[in-house]
């Protein structure tokens, strides 16, 4: 049962999805449901013996293309909607071993182009206003199967988070005619202390305000609003950039780097966003190598982080550790 519950107080949807319950948790790497289906083997959610990157609709969604009516009956004060929508697994590797920062310049590079086909894929539907393309890595923040993957959710709104930014990018557009994000990165740029990366289009960084220890934005340095604009050379410098800051966090504390990445971008909903910036965010759940952030009494409750290090402090280190340059990257990616 799927639908969609209104949080009067907040004043935002809630996604209820009771059969989420029963999906595949940490299985045996020889019963993972995201490997290829070998010959006499076990069957997996891929009839091949191989593949390169795959995509195809989560067997447990918590959006429907088709959704069940509401089991309950909608109030004046709790409005309820069928959770119409999309949602999508997209399989990065055969590999069940390894992650995005382990993994070929490449495959990276074909990766974003999936990725910017399924924005414009899912996007196009007249029932869909936002497509969220994210990726949970690491037991620390909840995955439940290790073969490296990432999702794509197609929602029937602007989800809460994006909706504010959009509404504070757009004040600022109003009052200064230009675009926030642009105006972030180059007060960044002018400061310098928390640049971590950066190729010829695009930058990463760890914001002034940011709320874990080592919380990064990576953007394009020139304004673009979705992926729907990106051109081949964007996708070659996303590439390399994203590689150089994955294994930049892998050397940080010498292990695989847990994180949550989400992309931010233009909705899909037929209006005009030329005040807001693409970027990607990542929320690391290590505070240091034996220790994490856990959202405690303040952040879930008030809604308000702490955050116990300074970002100036954070980005060195994470500048210090890992490649120094594209050139670099480029190298480590022959060198395998």
């Amino acid at each position: 049962m799927s639908e969609l519950r209104w949080h009067p107080f907040l004043e935002e949807w809630v996604i209820t999805a009771t059969h989420r319950q029963d999906r595949t948790f940490l299985p045996p790497k020889d019963y993972c449901p995201l490997c290829p289906t070998q010959p006499g083997g076990f069957p997996t959610e891929v009839p091949k013996d191989d593949y390169d990157i795959v995509v195809f609709e989560n067997k447990f969604p918590s959006l429907h293309r088709v959704p069940p009516e509401p089991a309950v009956t909608a109030t004046a004060i709790s409005p309820v909607e069928p959770a119409i929508g999309t949602c999508e697994v997209v399989l990065y590797s055969p590999a069940h071993a390894g992650s995005l920062a382990t993994m070929p310049v490449g495959r990276i590079r074909n990766l974003i182009r999936v990725w910017q086909d399924r924005y414009e894929e899912l996007g196009a539907q007249s029932h869909i206003k936002y497509v969220f393309i994210f990726e949970n890595k690491g037991e620390a923040v909840g995955v439940t199967l290790h073969h490296p993957h990432g999702q794509i959710y197609a929602f029937p709104y602007i989800p809460p988070k994006v909706e504010k930014e959009l509404k504070a990018s757009e004040k600022y557009f109003d009052q200064h005619g230009k675009c926030l994000f642009c105006a972030t990165l180059e007060e960044e740029y002018k400061d310098g202390r928390r640049i971590v990366f950066e190729g010829e289009r695009f930058v990463a960084f760890i914001p002034f305000f940011a709320r874990y220890p080592y919380e990064v934005y990576l953007a394009p340095k020139t304004h673009l609003a979705s992926m729907a604009e990106f051109t081949a050379e964007d996708r070659n410098d996303l590439a390399l950039v994203l590689k150089g800051l994955l294994l930049k966090y892998d050397a940080l504390f010498g292990f695989s780097f847990p994180y949550l990445m989400v992309v931010h971008q233009a909705p899909t909903d037929g209006g005009s966003y030329p005040h807001y910036h693409l970027h990607f965010e990542f929320y690391p759940p290590h505070r240091t190598a034996q220790k994490l952030k856990f959202l405690a009494g303040c952040e879930s409750g008030a809604g308000t982080f702490i955050n116990d290090t300074l970002a100036e402090e954070k980005a060195a280190e994470l500048r210090g550790v890992g490649p120094q340059s594209l050139e670099e990257v480029a190298r480590l990616d022959k060198e395998g």
